[in-house]
């Protein structure tokens, strides 16, 4: 018996290792994710999710803001209290000898000893007697250490690239409203400059793209993280920059908007990677965000802001839907999994876009 736990405790140590080793250090693939982390997170959230939808829209908003948080917490404790474990069967495998004053002791003293180890805490009277006792609580010590020094780089990454994300998300407001649509920002932006102006906008999108990519593959729990205000998100930002290139590649005369193309397929990219980690897979069936009097309304505000279109509106009109099957059904399993709103293809101008706004008006 104590040979098969002891087996057990030994396993479960490697694969807790194993895991912060992936969670923390070794750069994620897409293919290739903690299974317990990712699981936990992707479980947990179902429940979390169903009580947020049952409270007022703010209250509920702020819950799953805080899931972000929470669910980066709930990992780390998972893997320090199963660590905890493995090293407490260790330690009753090979005898328990922690008492000076008799040969062992129960599995509870152990299980504290090795608390107390990976905490560097006291031990309260227990130390290691023998030499196995001794080698356990070496690497029990070594393994808090390492933990705590992990987290600690860790967790500024994490929220730098938080801040990166957000910040860009932000400058957002002014161009494409709040929430942002896609054909705001293009009736803005050609007004303002006709398609080279959309175009020179859209290629610094290409990089933040590709950067939220990077870092939600790399960081999963950052999904979970919500933006300051409840009209922005990253999805809602993302999908934007997505519905805008796809209708500038679609509308635009040929040669005007190659940045745009760009800026697509590295978005497309980064929102199928990230409905493949979140295992949300695309269905065909799916709300319309552009039914066809929206889309002659967009087709309209478009022309008044004084730019030339490639063709007619039927055509643009297939162009557009052949760009919107390659991201659309991806979009909408990824909001629903992550509890985030889709933007709207076409708002109307508002007054109440955050840069207008305060929290007293």
């Amino acid at each position: 018996m104590r040979i098969l736990v002891g087996v057990l405790g030994g396993a479960l140590v490697v694969l807790m290792l194993f895991e912060i080793f992936l969670a923390f250090l070794l750069p994620r693939r897409v293919k290739r994710d903690p299974l317990l982390a990712r699981r936990v997170a992707l479980y947990a959230f179902g429940p979390w999710r169903a009580l947020a939808r049952r409270l007022p829209e703010n209250v509920g908003d702020t819950l799953l803001g805080m899931y972000g948080p929470f669910g980066l917490l709930l990992d780390l404790a998972l893997w320090v209290m199963l660590l905890m474990f493995g090293y407490a069967c260790l330690q009753w495998a090979g005898g328990s000898h922690l008492h000076a004053a008799r040969a062992g002791v129960d599995f509870g003293e152990d299980l504290y000893f090795s608390a107390a180890s990976l905490v560097s805490s006291g031990t309260a009277g227990l130390a290691a007697h023998g030499t196995f006792a001794r080698v356990v609580q070496v690497l029990d010590a070594a393994t808090g250490l390492a933990v705590l020094t992990i987290v600690i780089g860790y967790l500024p990454s994490l929220y730098q690239a938080f801040s990166r994300r957000e910040t860009t998300v932000s400058q957002l407001d002014a161009r494409a409203g709040s929430p942002p649509s896609a054909g705001r920002l293009v009736v803005r932006a050609t007004q303002r400059g006709g398609w080279p102006a959309l175009n020179d906008y859209l290629r610094g999108w290409e990089v933040w793209s590709a950067e939220l990519m990077e870092t939600h593959l790399s960081y999963p729990i950052l999904a979970y993280f919500r933006s300051q205000h409840v009209n922005q998100n990253w999805l809602s930002a993302l999908c934007t920059i997505l519905d805008a290139s796809a209708l500038a590649v679609s509308a635009a005369p040929e040669g005007t908007v190659e940045e745009a193309r760009f800026t697509f397929a590295i978005s497309r990219h980064a929102i199928a990677d990230l409905a493949y980690t979140f295992r949300a897979k695309p269905t065909a069936t799916g709300v319309d965000r552009l039914p066809a009097a929206d889309f002659e309304a967009l087709i309209a505000e478009v022309r008044a802001s004084g730019v030339e279109l490639r063709d007619s509106p039927e055509a643009i009109r297939e162009r557009l839907e052949r760009f919107r099957r390659l991201y659309e059904p991806y979009a909408q399993v990824l909001a629903e999994r992550v509890e985030l709103r889709l933007p709207p293809w076409l708002a109307p101008e508002s007054p109440t876009d955050n840069w207008r706004t305060t929290a007293w008006h």
